[in-house]
């Protein structure tokens, strides 16, 4: 699919799950190119007189909001949010995410959790029929990276240490990410729980039970999902 076609579609999710922020409302921020148009056109409800609070994910989203007009708040002022808005990397027919392509799954799993509802934004390339295509990102901290590592080798998972220009790639809470290979897994459930009881794992991209609602872009078209 072009980049423009993509593109239209990420737009096109993004401006129907803005239509849920009503005045008075905590909004938390997603992280990702999808999440940017949310945020924009959030700014310009603002500048016509929404009257809303940001929690943003990542410090990315945070610059852009302020850069959109919209009053942010951190997590600890509010404790609960009334709705996150945000995207996913791959989703399934059940829901299920994986996200975390940015860096940002820490904050973001964080919002999701502490929010009454939760809207998935994405592009109509982000659904497939089995989670995996897409590396499924693990943050760790930098203390236990080798042994973990080693661990998630002996697990099948080719992990690999996530490098940017700078050399190892650093989270917003300066923690580090582990890609790793899932496709062979068919309970994702217990393979979550087996990641989070390494010492030193801090959070998985695995986004099972989280989703309200998905909207995906088609074309010129919104198709919208509701959890059973």
């Amino acid at each position: 699919m072009k980049i423009e076609n993509v593109n239209n579609e990420k737009k096109l999710a993004a401006l129907e799950a803005v239509k849920y922020v009503q005045n008075g409302m905590i909004v938390g921020l997603g992280t990702g190119s999808t999440s940017a148009y949310m945020i924009e056109k959030l700014g310009e409800e603002v500048s016509n007189g929404l009257d809303i609070q940001g929690v943003p994910s990542s410090e990315r989203s945070a610059a852009l909001a302020e850069e959109y007009g919209i009053p942010l708040v951190s997590l600890n002022e509010v404790v609960e949010l009334d709705i996150t808005i945000d995207g996913a990397d791959e989703f399934d027919p059940g829901l299920q995410l994986i996200k975390g392509g940015g860096g940002a799954l820490l904050r973001e799993k964080i919002l999701a959790h502490n929010s009454k509802m939760n809207i998935i934004i994405a592009d109509s390339g982000k659904a497939v029929s089995k989670l995996g295509k897409f590396k499924l990102p693990i943050e760790i901290i930098p203390f236990a990276a080798n042994s973990i590592i080693a661990e998630l080798h002996k697990m099948g998972l080719k992990p690999e240490l996530r490098k940017n220009r700078e050399g190892e790639f650093r989270t917003d809470e300066n923690n580090l990410i582990v890609d790793v290979d899932i496709w062979d897994h068919e309970d994702l459930t217990q393979l979550n729980l087996d990641l989070l009881n390494i010492p030193g794992v801090v959070e998985t991209g695995l986004f099972l039970k989280t989703t309200d609602i998905l909207i995906m872009g088609k074309d010129k078209e919104v198709v919208t999902y509701k959890s059973q």
